[in-house]
Formats: C-alpha cells, structure tokens, sequence
C-alpha cells in the first residue's frame, strides 16, 4: 500500500490521528458484536434499515409491533418463548447499539473526509483508499444483516460461515485503516542500503506472524459460530487425550474443518500454540538484530499480547466460556493482530 502523501505534517498527523480513532472505534464494534453473539442478543432486531434505522422504538405501542415481529422468529419459539416484553428490551438494546455503533462510525469517516478534501489535503491515492474502506464499510453492514438472517429461517442460530466472514472482514477494515495511519504518522519502516538483507527474514517472520494470526481468527469465528468452547473445558488434553477421538466423523471429510465441533476445537488449540512460537522467534530475531533503525517496542508488546491471548483462551476454555473472559479474549486477538501489523510496517523494506 504506497501513497503519495503531501508535504505539510499537519494534515498527516491530523489523518493518521482520525484513522487511529477509526480503528478504536472498530475495536468497539467488534466487542459489541461479540457481546450480541454471548448473550443472544444479535437476533433480537428482525429487520435491516440502514438508512431510516437510526432511532429506537419510542413508546409502548412501537416495543410491541416489533416484539410481535420476535415471536415469529425461530429463536422467540423455540428459546426463548417464556420471554416477556421486558425481557425482551434486554436483548433489543445491545443489537440496537451495537447497529447504531456502526452508523455513528460511517459518519465519522464520511464528514471529515469531505473537510480534509475542501482543505486540499487529499490527492488522489489518499481519495481512492478512503472510498475504499467507505465501501468496505458498507459491504460490513450488509454482511451484517446476511448473517443475522441466517438466524430468522429455522434455525435459531446464525450461520457459523457468514459471522466468520462478518468478523474477518472488520478485522480487515481495521487492519487497512491501521497501515494507513502508520504511513500518515511516520510509523513506517526505514531500512535501505546494505541493511536490507539483514531484515528479510525478521519481515518475512513478522509477515508469518500476521498471517498466522488471522488464521487462529478465522478459526476462532468458527469457534464461536459453533459454540465449540461449550466442550472439552480442559486444557492441554481433549478428553484426556492431545489427539481426540472423532475428529473425521463428517463426510465429505472436509466439513470437518467447518462443522465438526471437535475438529473446529481441536485446530483452534493447534493454531494458538503454532502463533505463540512463531511470535517468539519474530521477538528472538527482533532482539538479535543490533540494527539502530529498529523499533523493538511493538515486538516487545506482541510478546506480552500473546501471552495473554494464549492464558485468556485458556481461562475462558475451562471455564465454559464466560461473557467477560469470552470478550476480552476476542478483543485482545484485535489488538496482537494491530500489534504485529505494527512490526510488519516497522520492518517493511
């Protein structure tokens, strides 16, 4: 991702500040979301008016049209069919702010785009990447809806695919928008001349890094989708064994990887402890490296994170998946992800 940025370090410290307040308030968004999934709050609302949608019900006769429209759902029925209207505004709430959340966030980067533009401070590549992440955006929320959907039919759960892919791409719209505020704020690496061959293989691992980071994600929305952290609450053995039995119970036999909740588990567990030794060798290399234009504090704190990511996966395995232990874990592999694009940048060549 180059851009041609202008001269004047105001205006790109002031963009990349906005980007990074961009990226905090996706970081919400995802917790949000995820506090929707835990406490089931994400089928609650059985329409999608991204335009007209901005305020809540407003007064007893709006609460009880749109409970009506719940009772018609699956999960209404087959759940949660003792709920009253009170205890259904509980569950409305969450999925309400967590949809407001993201139109709120759709303004913030729509209205100073349109002032950083009348100010001159866009050229044409800074343009194209912020209509860029504006059509992401509106992509995410259709995605959104998708997957909600998948909910209302028969089933009173989403799909496990479409919420993988509602996660992966706010990881990915979050992710743009961090490298971008790296290259607005200066973040980015300066390795040149004879130095370059001594960090191709540090970019190379911290490359791997945010690769593999993304995968143990992708993983973990099917973790979530299936409510496999339901199962096998121990930790390092699956019923007693580091290999368990029925992992191939689905044919075809790729399903497995996608539907099998003992499979979906068990390479969940694989691919944490895959990245915690990859992240290690990237801060071994990174403290080795004698290099002066070096940055090893982002190296340093993508060790601490996935030390906590690994003993947050495990306290929230053992202990059948709380709300809060669930919720940090999942906001904490947002920030090792942003963490290891920082080491990505620093060392980019």
């Amino acid at each position: 991702m180059n851009i041609q940025l202008k001269s004047l370090q105001y205006p790109n410290r002031v963009m990349g500040i906005w980007l990074l307040i961009l990226c905090s308030m996706v970081v919400i968004m995802v917790l949000l979301g995820g506090l929707a999934r835990l406490t089931h709050s994400g089928l609650s609302m059985v329409d999608w008016r991204p335009i007209t949608g901005w305020l809540p019900p407003l007064g007893q006769q709006e609460w009880s049209l749109i409970f009506e429209l719940y009772k018609n759902t699956p999960e209404f029925q087959k759940v949660n069919y003792g709920m009253n209207i009170d205890d259904f505004k509980g569950i409305f709430w969450l999925e309400y702010i967590h949809r407001l959340w993201g139109r709120i966030m759709g303004l913030f980067l729509v209205i100073p785009s349109f002032f950083f533009w009348a100010k001159g401070w866009l050229n044409f590549a800074i343009a194209r990447h912020l209509v860029v992440i504006f059509l992401f955006g509106g992509l995410q929320g259709a995605l959104g809806w998708w997957m909600v959907k998948s909910g209302l039919i028969d089933n009173p759960d989403v799909s496990q695919y479409r919420l993988t892919a509602h996660l992966l791409l706010a990881v990915t719209i979050h992710g743009y928008m961090f490298w971008l505020a790296l290259t607005f704020l200066g973040l980015n690496g300066k390795i040149l001349g004879n130095e370059l061959i001594k960090f191709r293989f540090l970019y190379f691992l911290a490359l791997s890094s945010c690769i593999g980071i993304l995968l143990m994600m992708f993983s973990g929305g099917f973790v979530a989708g299936l409510d496999a952290g339901m199962i096998y609450n121990t930790f390092p053995l699956m019923d007693g064994k580091i290999i368990p039995d029925g992992l191939w119970t689905l044919k075809p036999w790729h399903l497995n990887f996608f539907e099998n909740i003992t499979m979906v588990q068990f390479n969940h567990r694989i691919l944490g402890v895959t990245c915690s030794i990859l992240i290690f060798a990237t801060w071994l290399v990174a403290q080795r490296n004698r290099s002066s234009k070096l940055r090893r504090h982002p190296f340093n704190i993508l060790l601490v994170l996935i030390i906590l990511q690994v003993s947050l996966g495990v306290v929230t395995l053992v202990m059948s998946v709380p709300v809060f232990w669930a919720s940090f874990h999942q906001i904490n592999a947002l920030l090792l992800f942003t963490c290891a694009l920082w080491c990505l940048r620093s060392v980019k060549v």
